[in-house]
């Protein structure tokens, strides 16, 4: 898709650029630059798993494919290392190994724009701009593991975004420390609208691949597919240790699948941004994820989009959509109109958490989906023991 300079060069402007919410690197560096970006993040993601010996399941997978997703608008390969060194100074201080904390480190990297913000935007001798990114990338690591373990029984794993719940929280308190310094973060919105045929007919080519190649490896059969949908996919819903590497696959292969027909059927555009939601679904299809308890939370962010004041083909309407399936669980446990109903109200606390982290925190629609789960889940529980009595 691009000659090696120009793929040098976007990637030095995907590196330097701001990356609040919403910067499409397709924008910023083309679409060489960008898949180079996610390859190297992936590519590393697989490696640290390998180098610290962890048996692949479905928070592996999962984790990967969140690094190759938000590899399109956020991350990058110079902004990610400071936030996964301070999880792994948390595990000395704690005398753990680091092999605990892994998943957290990967996750935790939702907050990697704050260290392109600081090193290459305020205006500062670089001598501050470097200790002031490692002091803040550094603290936001140490803290990560014990806010995200407390907060998971908050929600009670209805999120399966549990660290950008975290992110958000942390990201909300940084930002208004350093706004009290002067620093503030602009609003932007990068968004490319051009390589729809290139971008969405490899997405289709990539799914309908996991889908036959999970087929042939599970006997040429689709045998115990039907009982992934059985799951809820609350947290913790790992297909591959429950039903198999082979039978997971084809579930992640038909929720990329979802994504795709859906950003047709709204009339979205494929990008950056909008391939990190589809990744992020089938990632988190070995993880949680099925057709079952996802379609729910589609629904009723289109119904959102008949009564307010939005369109359901907008920029951060097509992400909220995309990414509030992290509220599928609770379509799972409590059934379908429940989903529907999380969904519904998602899609408005999305478009208005984000001034309150300044856009650092990559994992806003996890940040939106936990304050909702945290609020939903008590009022489902106490009108569900009503009808029981």
């Amino acid at each position: 898709m691009d000659s090696p300079r120009q793929i040098l060069k976007g990637l030095d402007q995907i590196i330097r650029q701001p990356e609040v919410l919403i910067t499409d690197y397709i924008a910023i560096g083309g679409i060489g630059a960008t898949f180079v970006n996610a390859g190297l993040l992936t590519l590393a993601s697989i490696f640290i798993l390998y180098f610290l010996k962890i048996n692949i399941s479905g928070v592996s997978v999962a984790t990967i494919f969140l690094m190759t997703g938000f590899s399109m608008f956020g991350k990058n390969i110079f902004n990610v290392w400071l936030i996964i060194l301070g999880v792994i100074l948390y595990a000395k201080i704690k005398k753990d190994k680091f092999s605990k904390y892994v998943y957290i480190a990967l996750f935790g990297t939702s907050m990697a724009p704050t260290i392109t913000e600081f090193m290459f935007q305020i205006h500062q001798p670089i001598g501050i701009r470097i200790g002031l990114s490692i002091i803040i990338g550094l603290s936001i690591g140490l803290i990560l593991v014990p806010l995200s373990v407390y907060l998971l029984k908050v929600h009670q794993g209805f999120n399966l975004y549990n660290v950008g719940f975290t992110a958000g929280l942390i990201g909300t308190l940084f930002f208004s420390i350093f706004k009290s310094y002067g620093f503030t973060t602009e609003s932007k919105m990068i968004w490319s609208t051009d390589n729809d045929v290139v971008l969405g007919g490899f997405l289709s080519i990539l799914f309908i691949m996991m889908i036959v190649t999970g087929f042939y490896l599970n006997g040429r059969s689709i045998k115990n597919l039907k009982n992934i949908f059985t799951y809820s996919g609350r947290l913790v819903s790992d297909f591959v240790l429950l039903e198999g590497f082979e039978v997971t696959l084809m579930n992640m292969g038909i929720n990329g699948l979802i994504g795709v027909i859906y950003i047709v059927l709204v009339g979205g555009v494929f990008n950056g941004p909008t391939i990190g939601g589809i990744l992020t679904m089938v990632g988190f299809g070995a993880f949680g994820k099925h057709a079952k308890n996802m379609i729910p939370i589609f629904l009723g962010v289109y119904l959102g989009s008949i009564t307010k004041i939005w369109n359901i083909d907008d920029p951060s309407i097509l992400l909220a959509a995309l990414f509030s399936t992290s509220l599928a669980p609770i379509a799972g446990e409590y059934g379908w109109p429940y989903g529907v109903l999380a969904g519904f109200i998602n899609s408005s606390v999305v478009l208005n958490v984000g001034v309150l982290h300044g856009g650092l925190n990559l994992y806003n629609t996890g940040f939106s989906a936990g304050l909702v789960a945290t609020v939903l889940i008590p009022i489902i529980e106490a009108f569900r023991r009503g009808e029981k009595t």
